[in-house]
């Protein structure tokens, strides 16, 4: 499940506030609105500002182009020797002054520029949009309270991605070294123990968890929910399928009788209404049964329980 903290670019009071948990919406749909006034007066200010520093370059570039004139003049009067050097060097200080302030108006108004720029951003700022489709899953700021982003971006509501869930399984440390990423897993829900819903192991998180004193992992895996019918937080039981075979041979968990190594175990088998002691090999098993890898054949009745109950 893909979940996004949505929160304000921009300090102010949150004028409106346009949805309401549990609505759904779409990528771009607008959420809310700060109070744009800030931002505005902004705008405008910078923009007089970069009037004014237009009008000032227009007057700078004026005088620069009378001080080249007047200093060219000047220095055809020189030749003449009708102008001192003295005179001329100052005529051509002058042009050199009027040129510097050409280029520091320039400079303003490409600093003016950029701060129209951001307030024209943050103007944009002030609307909240959704970043994707998904559904309101919480509200953190309420209409008419005050947001302050001088430091980092305060969240005023959460939208997540229902239509995908992350399931999060709590694994002991004595069985998750058995997990694979791309093993089978399903769930079942406490609503609905009848309906399963499927996926494939996508990891487990290496950090580890401590309940009482016992150690966990969490194995994830994603499933779809195309009907919503999976809502966050729900208590799930997980099983994850470390391997699996077909056309197996299996006999009830239950009729395994004594240990004699790994994988090996003596069975009690009926056969013409005696009681016969047989070793047999297992392979996979459940909590239910257990697939019989040599010793036993299809049809042979084993005895599960002294009570007189028998399984083939």
């Amino acid at each position: 499940m893909r979940k996004v903290d949505v929160g304000a670019q921009v300090s102010g009071q949150l004028e409106s506030l346009t949805v309401e948990i549990g609505d759904k919406v779409k990528k771009g749909q607008l959420l809310g609105v700060i109070d744009p006034q800030q931002a505005q007066n902004s705008i405008r200010e910078s923009e007089a500002t970069l009037r004014e520093l237009h009008a000032q370059l227009n007057q700078a570039q004026a005088e620069q182009q009378l001080a080249a004139v007047t200093l060219q003049r000047n220095r055809e009067l020189a030749r003449l020797q009708a102008v001192s050097r003295q005179d001329l060097d100052k005529f051509a200080t002058e042009l050199a002054v009027k040129k510097a302030q050409v280029e520091t108006t320039r400079a303003q108004i490409a600093k003016n520029q950029a701060s129209l720029d951001t307030a024209k951003i943050n103007l944009a700022y002030t609307r909240i949009e959704a970043p994707m489709d998904g559904d309101v899953v919480q509200i953190t700021t309420l209409q008419g309270q005050t947001v302050i982003a001088a430091q980092q971006a305060p969240n005023i509501l959460t939208l997540a991605d229902l239509s995908t869930m992350l399931v999060k399984a709590q694994v002991s440390e004595a069985d998750v070294i058995h997990l694979r990423p791309g093993q089978k897993a399903w769930f079942t829900v406490l609503g609905d123990p009848s309906k399963r819903f499927d996926g494939v192991l996508k990891d487990i998180q290496p950090t580890p968890e401590k309940v009482n004193n016992a150690i966990f992992y969490y194995a994830r895996f994603e499933v779809p929910n195309p009907q919503g019918l999976l809502r966050l937080q729900m208590t799930a039981q997980v099983h994850i399928q470390l391997g699996g075979v077909s056309q197996a041979t299996v006999i009830p968990l239950a009729a395994l009788g004594e240990q004699i190594a790994d994988n090996r175990y003596y069975v009690a088998l009926l056969r013409q209404g005696k009681e016969e002691k047989r070793e047999v090999t297992i392979g996979m098993r459940n909590n239910v049964d257990v697939q019989i890898l040599k010793g036993l054949g299809v049809g042979d009745e084993v005895i599960v329980s002294r009570g007189g109950a028998e399984a083939n």
